[in-house]
């Protein structure tokens, strides 16, 4: 296990280097910031969406608390990452694709009762975050819960966005023994009702511009 992280870590450099933007970190998440991303999820949740899981501290964390492997479906865009991923947890389902899920079958049409996102959504535009929190919030039930840590003092999601999606965020915890320090949100919606977005208003095109 410390050859494998010590191999993660290298390679987590090397994506880093090839496109920092991307990866946004010089490190992967540390134990506490798993841990903490984590903390709410267990194998009472059901399938869980892991968006951006690169090495994977996050999934290690939460087959820790419980989730089967098989109720995991691991969206990575680094295609470094995504073969690593699929090598450790082979009974999980890895996908190399974009983080917006958009019309994809998950879980044999069963919603997902969580989403983790390591995506680095400060330094994306607003449209781009838009979508990546419509498909997931469609592929979850509706009182399921979207978490994204930070490295910044506030929701990285701003809230004229958050109010225009019908959804509200709240901080549930920090760590400052990550690498850098980092903040946790768990992002809801605003009313427990089905999420529909199904076409861009004109409205959101002027908060995405």
């Amino acid at each position: 296990m410390k050859q494998q992280r010590i191999a993660e870590t290298f390679g987590f450099l090397r994506a880093w280097l090839k496109n920092p933007l991307r990866v946004a970190a010089v490190a992967p998440s540390g134990r506490a910031l798993a841990n903490l991303i984590t903390c709410e999820i267990s194998r009472e949740t059901g399938p869980v969406i892991e968006l951006g899981p690169g090495t994977g501290a996050f999934t290690r964390a939460l087959i820790a608390r419980g989730v089967r492997e098989e109720d995991l479906t691991l969206i990575e865009f680094g295609s470094e990452f995504a073969a690593a991923l699929h090598f450790h947890y082979p009974r999980a389902r890895t996908l190399w694709m974009d983080a917006a899920l958009r019309t994809i079958d998950l879980f044999d049409g069963r919603l997902a009762g969580a989403v983790v996102s390591g995506l680095p959504v400060l330094s994306m535009p607003p449209r781009k975050v838009i979508a990546i929190l419509t498909g997931a919030f469609r592929k979850m039930r509706p009182d399921g819960a979207f978490y994204q840590f930070t490295y910044g003092p506030r929701c990285p999601v701003p809230l004229r966005l958050l109010d225009h999606l019908g959804l509200q965020a709240e901080r549930i915890g920090g760590t400052l023994v990550n690498l850098p320090p980092a903040a946790v949100y768990r992002i809801r919606r605003t009313h427990p009702n089905p999420f529909h977005l199904d076409r861009v208003s004109l409205r959101q095109r002027e908060l995405a511009g």
